[in-house]
């Protein structure tokens, strides 16, 4: 019975009016030029790594050795102090945003599908980073990560990235920590990593954002949230079946049942934000209910995903 109630799920994700039809673009559109207005005055300088290279910023100064660029040579200083100091820059690199989207069977749960309103959060921030010339790659996970998007940028790799969350199909438990064991390992450049997820992980989730903190990546973390997982409408004699593993329990389902539920449902969640909060992690609470670009424009109002 639970993988009939998840098939008949991810068939509702999939079924219906295309995700990312000609309104949708234009959507995305709408959202680079707020965007651009938004970070209007902000300086690309702040993207800039501590790496020593060809820049233009000063950096510091090194003794001469045979064989440097004469170009380099601090002349001021050789007139003052008769020493041959090279002069170097820090180097500006790319800013490399990774986007994690949970495609496990708890994601296709809801109306609209968590996992359909991730996809169009996920694209629409894709969109964006990838009109200011970052690179972005996404990395679609469940119990292990299961499909990779290698990284681009220039906002023409768009319907890409349409093609490839478009091809995704949803299955497996939410396994956190093991997926992000993977994506440290597998990923050396740094950078920013949005975390798409319900994060409805039996083994809990402060491990793997601490995963990713402790190996000098940004997480950036949004709850993909349904309100009727909250407050559930459900009575009487029923049979529940955990939609990933397949576990069932009979229960008798009260007023006093739901109201105990839905404090730990909202607790569960205060608990994630309180958590991300303490380690400076940006952190949102996506309604499905709520426009996607509604929250894409919080995004950029509250600050974090582009600097």
């Amino acid at each position: 019975m639970a993988k009939k109630a998840t098939s008949a799920a991810a068939a509702s994700y999939n079924a219906g009016a295309d995700l990312f039809d000609e309104r949708f673009l234009k959507k995305l559109e709408y959202l680079h030029v707020v965007s651009k207005k938004i970070f209007s005055g902000a300086q690309r300088a702040e993207r800039r790594t501590r790496k020593i290279g060809s820049g233009i910023e000063f950096a510091d100064h090194r003794d001469y050795t045979a064989g440097d660029d004469f170009r380099y040579l601090d002349w001021n200083i050789f007139g003052r102090m008769d020493r041959l100091l090279l002069r170097l820059f820090e180097e500006e690199e790319d800013l490399h945003i990774y986007m994690l989207i949970d495609i496990s069977d708890s994601m296709v749960m809801g109306s609209p599908p968590k996992l359909r309103y991730a996809m169009q959060v996920c694209a629409a921030l894709c969109y964006v980073g990838l009109a200011n010339l970052d690179r972005v790659s996404i990395i679609a996970f469940s119990d292990g990560q299961r499909d990779r998007l290698p990284a681009a940028r220039g906002k023409g790799r768009i319907f890409k990235v349409f093609d490839f969350l478009r091809g995704l199909r949803p299955g497996g438990n939410t396994e956190l920590r093991p997926s992000l064991r993977t994506f440290v390992h597998q990923n050396k450049r740094r950078g920013l990593a949005v975390v798409l997820s319900d994060f409805y992980d039996p083994d809990g989730y402060e491990e793997a954002i601490n995963l990713l903190r402790y190996n000098k990546f940004e997480p950036f973390a949004i709850q993909i949230y349904d309100e009727a997982e909250a407050k559930p409408k459900l009575k009487g004699d029923l049979q529940l079946i955990d939609c990933e593993t397949g576990e069932m329990r009979e229960l008798t389902i009260s007023a006093r049942m739901l109201e105990a539920y839905t404090r730990e449902h909202a607790k569960f969640c205060a608990d994630l934000e309180e958590f991300c909060r303490a380690k400076h992690v940006p952190f949102f609470r996506a309604d499905t209910k709520v426009p996607f670009d509604d929250l894409i424009l919080r995004i950029f109002r509250r600050g974090g995903f582009l600097r």
